[in-house]
């Protein structure tokens, strides 16, 4: 059975899962309502809509 002779260090353990789990930027896409970029699922904070409806009232 193999075991390992020597316990890992969490530096060693850390350094070999870093590249694992790296976030990637948000995927951005156009408010139909003003044309700025926004996140999926979100309301969109230029102009405040989400879904055809204004959900938050912002500034003109």
């Amino acid at each position: 059975m193999a075991v390992p002779k020597r316990r890992v260090s969490k530096a060693r353990r850390d350094k070999r899962r870093s590249n694992v789990w790296k976030m990637s930027a948000p995927e951005l896409q156009k408010c139909p309502n003003c044309g700025e970029y926004k996140r999926a699922h979100r309301v969109c904070p230029a102009c405040g809509y989400y879904n055809g409806r204004q959900v938050i009232k912002t500034e003109a």
